[in-house]
């Protein structure tokens, strides 16, 4: 028995689940070409060498990242039938492409395109692949192993600002963006491939490392309040459900917001009188606060009903909304950035763990696809509304006024989701 117990017990410590994490990590970081919070860096570059106005160039983005919105189900049709695997050595070479063509744009279809691609590479396809791949490994350390691959995202996020900002001030935007071509080529499609299963049982394991006496006393011990559905959801079972549209709400809000205040960071910190230096660090602290309250809320989510959780984070969403608002000073700024900081931790921890514990993950990237498609449309909401503003009001306290309606409605969406019914334990499906 002893012996059998030790070598369950290897068998946990060197599960391959972990791996998968590390590289879904990975993953999510080199996502950062197509995020928002690299493009920004950008912006002032393409207004000022080209004479783009600002709204001119915000609804580019909006328009591109629209419609790579209303794609991304394809992508996510694709991850069901191919698997992870494939899918991203053929992202992140076409991510790759993308960054090579933004080196080259100099007209305002070139620009749109590039836009697009990036959208719908980066932000899209490269975050719905391992929001994919991790649920299909865990379920009952699903928020611990969730919130180790979104710190994949929280380093991006932190280190690619101000790294960008370093490559456009000294070598130009084409070296910048030749240089996320090369890194993508060398690195993310070599480890994906060599690393990358697309379940467990491809590696003669089960989830979570568990043995078949382990299952057995799970099995045994008192339910825990977090429901993890085994169920096989197709996405029309879902989408016959409360749960289903309120989260999409909560998908598209603050990806809105995040999207209009990051695109426009440059242009909002520089209205306070900072420099775009300042407004990198920004967005940098924002990722260092997130680092460590990541661990915290893969805890929470857990331990706790992950509705309340989101509901109760997007009351903090909205004094972060307020922060950036009446914030002048570096102080109340650096404030500001904590505190997003730790509502992009559970806001990121929260909405990877509730797709898959409320439908499962046998169809997952079918219906994570469309949860994708509304933070997509949710952040080509967000640059327009901003740009117009500030050309309108020469600032942006009128739309940040308008934007802390939201996080009110967020929280609202959220408590009103608990988990649905499984379509097999009741006849009559919620609405």
């Amino acid at each position: 028995m002893d012996k059998d117990n030790k070598l369950s017990n290897k068998t946990k410590k060197t599960y391959y689940g972990w791996t998968i994490v590390a590289v879904a990590a990975l993953t999510l970081f080199f996502s950062g070409p197509g995020q928002t919070f690299s493009v920004s860096i950008f912006i002032d570059y393409y207004v000022e060498t080209f004479g783009w106005g600002r709204t001119e160039v915000s609804s580019y983005y909006s328009m591109a990242t629209l419609v790579a919105g209303f794609t991304l189900p394809l992508i996510g049709r694709a991850i069901d039938k191919n698997g992870q695997r494939k899918m991203v050595a053929f992202i992140a070479f076409a991510l790759g492409m993308a960054a090579l063509w933004m080196s080259f744009v100099r007209t305002p279809l070139m620009l749109i395109i590039g836009f697009f691609l990036l959208r719908l590479l980066g932000q899209g396809s490269m975050t719905l692949l391992p929001n994919t791949l991790v649920p299909a490994w865990f379920l009952r350390n699903r928020g611990k192993a969730l919130s180790l691959m979104a710190l994949g995202g929280v380093i991006g996020s932190a280190a690619i600002p101000p790294l960008n900002n370093y490559m456009l001030v000294n070598f130009g935007a084409a070296i910048a963006w030749r240089t996320w071509t090369a890194l993508l080529l060398l690195i993310m499609i070599p480890v994906g491939w060599t690393f990358i299963r697309n379940r467990p049982e491809e590696k003669g394991l089960q989830p979570d490392g568990d043995t078949d006496d382990d299952i057995e006393q799970n099995r045994l011990r008192p339910a825990k309040k977090i429901q993890v559905s085994s169920y096989p959801w197709k996405l029309d079972e879902a989408m016959k459900t409360r749960a289903f549209w309120f989260l999409l709400l909560t998908m598209a809000i603050p990806s809105m917001i995040n999207t209009g205040i990051t695109f426009h960071i440059v242009s909002i910190i520089g209205e306070k009188g900072y420099s775009s230096a300042f407004a990198a660090t920004v967005l940098s602290i924002v990722a260092l606060s997130q680092f460590p309250m990541t661990f915290v809320a893969g805890f929470v989510v857990d331990n706790v009903k992950v509705h309340y959780v989101k509901g109760f984070n997007y009351i903090l969403y909205l004094i972060v909304v307020v922060a950036v608002l009446i914030g002048k000073s570096p102080a109340m700024l650096i404030v500001y950035a904590v505190l997003h900081g730790v509502f992009m931790a559970f806001d990121s921890v929260s909405t990877g763990v509730i797709w898959p514990n409320y439908f499962g993950s046998a169809n997952l990237g079918s219906i994570r696809s469309i949860t994708m498609t509304s933070m997509v449309v949710g952040s080509a909401l967000g640059p327009l509304p901003f740009g117009m503003a500030y050309d309108t009001f020469g600032g942006y306290s009128e739309i940040l006024l308008i934007m802390m309606v939201f996080p009110v409605l967020g929280a609202l969406a959220s408590f009103a989701s608990p988990a649905p019914k499984e379509p097999e334990q009741t006849e009559e499906e919620e609405v």
